[in-house]
């Protein structure tokens, strides 16, 4: 049996502490830095990498199956997918302490197409330095514009009006560079 790191340990159980008490929610968008490179396996096991987003615009959203805040915003970010995947958008899933079956059946009931990868400690790193104390709850949501900048940071969920502001506003950096 593989030993799980203490630290990795410590952060799965403060996100689901945090989780459980979901009281704050906010939005923080400092100055655009380049967006976290990461990569990993999805979990119907193909490869994924960051590059491969290259020109358009995501949101990586650290979620959970169990996580109520996370749960509410799912239907909201399948009808968002649907509607700007098209238009150069997607976003990629960080499931955090899951088990991949687990995820797979809540993908398949609620209808998510993108990208969902399970976490890792290199995951939560390449993100945790872009949000002051690191990743401490769940849903915890990424903003990468179309030119590759990392443009927001979402703590708790959001409707599908502001995903679709969010989106809008991301999908303008590739119109603006143009």
């Amino acid at each position: 049996m593989k030993r799980v790191p203490s630290r990795f340990a410590a952060i799965m159980a403060a996100l689901m502490v945090f989780a459980a008490s979901f009281t704050f929610s906010g939005q923080a968008s400092a100055a655009p830095s380049p967006a976290p490179s990461f990569s990993g396996v999805t979990v119907d096991g193909k490869p994924f990498s960051s590059s491969s987003l290259k020109g358009k615009a995501y949101i990586v959203n650290f979620f959970a199956t169990w996580c109520p805040p996370c749960r509410s915003e799912i239907p909201d970010m399948v009808q968002v997918q649907r509607a700007w995947a098209a238009k150069g958008f997607t976003f990629v899933g960080i499931a955090v302490n899951e088990k991949v079956p687990n995820v797979k059946n809540f993908m398949r009931q609620n209808g998510m197409t993108w990208p969902v990868l399970m976490a890792t400690p290199e995951l939560i790193r390449a993100f945790n330095g872009h949000i002051d104390g690191g990743i401490t709850g769940i849903p915890t949501t990424f903003v990468i514009d179309a030119s590759g900048k990392l443009t927001g940071v979402i703590v708790g969920p959001r409707s599908k009006a502001e995903f679709d502001q969010i989106v809008r506003t991301a999908l303008s950096a590739k119109a603006a560079k143009k």
